[in-house]
């Protein structure tokens, strides 16, 4: 690195405030793109979950899945779905039995 002097500061500063303001429009670009590829229509929705999309109105309808709604459009994000996905899991056979030997051995001890 070069060793700076009283001279050259104002040149390093406005290369660092060159640099910064690339930084700023690259991380604009990015929460941009982020927000809009991460919504969905319905259609991509039943895509993205391979279902149907009677089956996403219908999910919709009984309120079973993460939705937004504006005016007449409906919308999903993804991180929502996935979220979603992972919050469906069922237990195995292994766990449910773990948990009911637990609850077990909880009882006879009081």
């Amino acid at each position: 690195m070069e060793t700076l002097t009283f001279d050259k500061l104002p040149e390093a500063v406005a290369l660092l405030l060159e640099k910064v303001g690339h930084i700023e429009n690259l991380l604009a670009e990015q929460t941009n793109e982020g927000d809009a590829g991460d919504r969905l229509t319905v259609k991509q929705a039943a895509e993205y979950l391979t279902l149907g999309v009677s089956t996403i109105y219908g999910k919709v309808c009984r309120r079973e899945i993460p939705v937004n709604k504006q005016g007449k459009r409906l919308y999903f994000y993804k991180s929502e779905l996935e979220e979603w996905i992972r919050t469906g899991r069922k237990q195995t056979i292994n766990e449910l039995r773990d948990l009911s030997r637990l609850s077990r051995k909880g009882r006879h001890k009081a």
